[in-house]
């Protein structure tokens, strides 16, 4: 025995244990993840203020734009005609009798339906703006 405190030494008598508990796997929730500690994040206040930027111009009505190429034309882009023809292709659509140029399959697509209706009002001389995905041709 040891003299004052009143503690044995261990002599090497006791055995160890070999399997030992892991205590982080017992802390953890199902499925491995952090429980969360509540719903959203508050703001920290009102709106953030720019640093940086554009300037602010001391006009602030519009722009001009005279350096652009082309003016605008006033008046309607799409003519009467072009209205009925994309119309009527609408409507057969809805009754399923709207086919597709080269491979005559049904048309399923809204917009398929408005493109095969200002497609043929062009065709017919109708007034419609260019179509902007087609290439033109010089027809010499």
């Amino acid at each position: 025995m040891a003299a004052g405190n009143g503690r044995r030494k261990s002599s090497g008598s006791r055995k160890k244990s070999t399997s030992r508990r892991k205590t982080t796997s017992a802390r953890k929730t199902a499925g491995g993840r952090k429980k969360s500690t509540g719903g959203r994040k508050k703001s920290t206040g009102g709106r953030k203020k720019s640093t940086g930027g554009r300037k602010k111009t001391a006009s602030r009505g519009r722009k001009k734009t005279a350096s652009r190429g082309r003016k605008k034309s006033s008046g309607r882009k799409y003519g009467p005609k072009a209205g009925r023809k994309v119309e009527r292709t609408m409507h057969e659509m809805k009754e399923g009798e709207l086919k597709s140029g080269r491979s005559g399959k049904k048309v399923k697509s809204r917009k398929q339906a408005i493109a095969i209706g200002l497609s043929e009002a062009r065709r017919s001389g109708a007034k419609v703006p260019p179509n902007p995905n087609r290439k033109s041709r010089k027809r010499s």
